[in-house]
């Protein structure tokens, strides 16, 4: 509730702020106990992969990658007869869940556009090199911190 006379734009993460920043813009930073790492994401495809029933499946989860992902991709046979076949190994690595599917696979894989595949390649590299999907930033206005959830070409 405002002050009386007073405008209350009701934009700023901070209660009663008068910030030019919307508040459907401001995403507040989760809180997290130190010690917890955040190992699993999820994500949403542009266009999704069509089952046999002409469902689409659009929602997973991706899991962080380890060391053994990265050893175990390059000791496959598909991948050192041609390596570029490497990124839908990885990726049904550390997919765990692709809307019902439970279990992808790289020929699972295979039927996703290159629209999807760049948007999984993208969101990967985001959480393995980032360890998340927001940025911390600051209002040029009011000076508030706060993070932002990075949203990816085509994602809705």
């Amino acid at each position: 509730m405002s002050e009386p006379g007073k405008k209350n734009f009701d934009y700023c993460p901070m209660p009663n702020a008068q910030c030019p920043i919307p508040n459907s813009q401001i995403k507040l930073p989760m809180r997290r106990k130190k010690d917890t790492l955040c190992t699993e994401f999820t994500f949403t495809l542009p266009r999704g992969l069509s089952d046999g029933e002409h469902r689409i499946h659009r929602h997973g989860v991706m899991r962080l990658a380890t060391a053994k992902d990265e050893i175990l991709v390059q000791q496959e046979r598909r991948v050192q007869e041609n390596p570029a076949y490497g990124v839908l190994v990885m990726l049904a690595r550390v997919i765990t869940r692709l809307g019902s599917f439970n279990s992808v696979s790289p020929d699972l894989l295979e039927g996703l556009l290159l629209h999807d595949i760049a948007y999984l390649r993208e969101f990967y590299n985001r959480i393995n090199q980032q360890g998340n999907v927001h940025i911390p930033t600051q209002c040029p206005h009011c000076n508030t911190q706060f993070s932002v959830e990075l949203e990816l070409a085509g994602e809705s």
